[in-house]
């Protein structure tokens, strides 16, 4: 019997091909193949939404080259990705090759590993019509959203605007988070911080109170009077140990990766944006060429909500853990907890097709990209099954006129899962042995004021789980939730923090007044959890899309007779137009702001915005270093000589020279701080 077999990727299609052999024929349909039409609406609302879907432009050859190879063969099997998505596609397929619904043509692989290749393809079910309609639903409500009011954009505020049905309620989290910034107002508090030493271990200790009988009543400083009369009292040259405590407690190991928390790891651990996680997850999942083995998956399934995993993959990496690492570093034998709401749990987590495959083993076989993101899904995986880490802490209190300091410490007493999936290293040293009544020499002591810091700015990890948790949109389509907003330029990157811009600013203004169930946190969520009873067959889609068009169609009226035109007013600057004498002026455009002349159109004078450091140019020397913006809206430092002088960075310059090797240090901001870095990549000197 021959079978053609169609996929969504050719790299998925090469791999496949090889494990099944000369009676199939595995073609790709490179994503979609029909959907609605770009240039109109596509959708019928007179006839109960009905969508209108023509074929893809371009995809012409294609689909005629499918539909020749499914007349040669006996039986047709889709076997596009395993979600909504991927259901959608096979759907459109079968209208396409004429297949019958009925017919069991629809196959998974959660992984594209030889035996589940094998046994899945034996194994073929109907399409599921109710993931079928989910989808068409989320796709027909974006449509409407977006065709219906970003024409009131264009009108109301500038062309070339949008809207989106989960874009703009992230763009107002982010506008709201930018709000509460610039509400801030801090507080000011004084600490008294000292210094101790013992032998030749220093370590710090902090002013928490005062002794009343067996008590302590701590106390806080509001100025740097109130802490100035304590620090008078307690400058001493030694402290007392008052008490000491010691405990031991277990640090739980992480649950396996699910999209969301693979996305958030890779920024955090890798700094990888999102769309780069998904987009090196995709080829770890499709298939690498390991030498001696032929092309294989080495990542289950990269688009998931579930930490689920098979007893077969659970009993493969607690042996590999028994014999790699010995029995003692066995821990519980995990199994995911029930489903919660909101959760997708049709697939596994994201883990290793094969745990003996050790990112060591094949490093040689991945780029480094590769290398690094399959390094973490399979430290994450193993650690899942691995035993806790003890950390053993201990607590230190210091007495001198009854005013009491004290001191934490802690040390891993025994690794556990920290063996392969290691925590950022403890700020906290152990402390040195002590003993009760027992006199430390005070090394320095001094009032320190703070400040209560602002909420801080959205970077791509904080905002994926602020909309996990708020439970809006789907992890697959955060990546491009972000993109698209800085595209438009409602909001850039700043030192990896997503800034709102005046028009993104401007756009949740028009939004948040007039389509306020748009942007609702709540009404967002519950759709999502309406597109999850469809999935289930628990609801009709055109039920859900009937009752969202009801609410926008009263706000969409409401709106085009109360909103005037929206001019965005453009900031003045010192800048002369050589042509005309008038005052530059600050406008948007696609790629970020630059200088425009006011007196447009009859004079159409622009010019690149040059926001200078304060920093002569380390190559050229004659230029100055000036701040600018790539097409995506991130923030890069070049000369103002460009195109003459080539000299860029991502990191702001400084005028301090690397001891090493003489090149210029740039300023890197971490998790930990901000820090000095040499520019020459060659050299690997840090500067805290």
């Amino acid at each position: 019997m021959k079978n053609l077999v169609i996929v969504e990727s050719p790299t998925k299609a090469k791999a496949i091909k090889k494990m099944l052999g000369r009676n199939y024929k595995v073609l790709a349909s490179v994503g979609h193949v029909r959907d609605l039409p770009k240039s109109t609406f596509g959708i019928d609302i007179e006839n109960d939404f009905e969508p209108k879907y023509i074929n893809i432009r371009g995809k012409g050859p294609l689909i005629n080259e499918l539909k020749a190879e499914a007349k040669k063969v006996d039986r047709v099997l889709l076997a596009t990705d395993p979600d909504r998505e991927g259901e959608a596609i096979s759907w459109h397929l079968a209208y396409i090759l004429d297949l019958d619904l009925n017919d069991e043509i629809r196959v998974e692989f959660n992984e594209i590993t030889e035996e589940t290749v094998k046994r899945q393809i034996k194994l073929p079910r109907k399409i599921d019509e109710d993931l079928v309609d989910a989808q068409q639903a989320r796709r027909i409500l974006d449509r409407i959203v977006g065709y219906k009011i970003s024409p009131l954009l264009w009108k109301k505020v500038k062309s070339g605007l949008s809207a989106g049905r989960v874009q703009s309620v992230v763009l107002k989290l982010i506008c709201e988070r930018e709000e509460e910034i610039e509400q801030f107002e801090p507080e000011e508090s004084w600490t008294i911080e000292a210094v101790l030493k013992k032998s030749r271990n220093k370590f710090n200790a902090s002013y928490i109170g005062q002794r009343v009988g067996d008590k302590i009543e701590k106390r806080t400083f509001g100025t740097q009077e109130q802490a100035q009369k304590v620090y008078n009292e307690v400058k001493v040259k030694e402290l007392e140990v008052y008490s000491l405590q010691e405990s031991k407690k277990n640090r739980v190991t992480f649950k396996p990766f699910t999209t969301s928390t693979l996305q958030q790891e890779g920024s955090r651990r890798l700094n990888f944006n999102t769309r780069r996680t998904m987009q090196v997850a995709q080829g770890l999942y499709e298939g690498i060429d390991i030498p001696g083995e032929k092309t294989v998956g080495l990542i289950t399934y990269m688009r998931t909500d579930s930490t689920r995993m098979s007893d077969q993959a659970r009993n493969a990496c607690r042996t590999f853990i028994k014999d790699n690492y010995g029995p003692e570093y066995l821990g519980p034998n995990y199994r995911a907890s029930g489903k919660k709401e909101g959760v997708q749990d049709a697939h596994e987590c994201i883990r290793p097709t094969d745990v003996s495959r050790t990112p060591a083993k094949i490093k040689d076989s991945l780029t480094k990209e590769q290398f690094q993101l399959y390094e973490l899904i399979w430290n994450r995986f193993v650690a899942s099954q691995m035993a806790p880490a003890q950390i053993q802490s201990m607590t230190a209190l210091f007495n001198t006129k009854d005013h009491i300091f004290k001191s934490t410490g802690s040390r891993i007493a025994f690794d556990g899962f920290l063996r392969v999936y290691h925590y950022a290293k403890s700020k906290d040293a152990y402390l040195p042995a002590l003993e009760e009544k027992e006199r430390v020499n005070v090394l320095s002591m001094d009032c320190e004021q703070h400040f209560t810091q602002p909420p801080a700015r959205y970077n791509e990890a904080s905002l994926i789980k602020t909309l996990e948790d708020l439970q809006i949109g789907r992890p697959s389509t955060y990546a491009s939730m972000v993109s698209t907003l800085l595209t438009r330029y409602y909001a850039v990157l700043e030192q990896k923090k997503i800034t709102p811009t005046e028009l993104g600013m401007t756009v949740n203004d028009l939004l948040s007044n007039y389509f306020p169930d748009l942007v609702n946190v709540d009404f967002t969520a519950g759709m999502e959890k309406s597109l999850d009873e469809i999935a289930e067959g628990e609801i009709p889609w055109k039920e859900l899309v009937r009752e969202v068009y009801k609410v926008l169609e009263k706000d969409l009226v409401k709106a085009e007779k109360e909103i005037d035109r929206i001019k965005i007013r453009d900031e003045e600057t010192d800048e002369k137009c050589e042509k005309c004498g008038r005052n530059m002026v600050i406008k948007m455009g696609r790629y970020g702001k630059f200088l425009a002349c006011p007196g447009f159109p009859e004079c159409r004078n622009a010019r690149p915005l040059e926001e200078k450091i304060g920093l002569a140019c380390p190559k050229c020397k004659s230029g100055e270093i000036v701040v600018r913006r790539s097409k995506k809206g991130r923030v890069f430092y070049g000369c103002s000589n460009y195109p003459k002088c080539d000299f860029v960075s991502w990191h702001e310059p400084t005028n301090e020279k690397c001891p090493k090797c003489g090149d210029i240090m740039t300023k890197r901001v971490t998790r930990k701080g901000t820090r000095l870095q040499c520019n020459n990549k060659e050299c690997s000197y840090i500067k805290k």
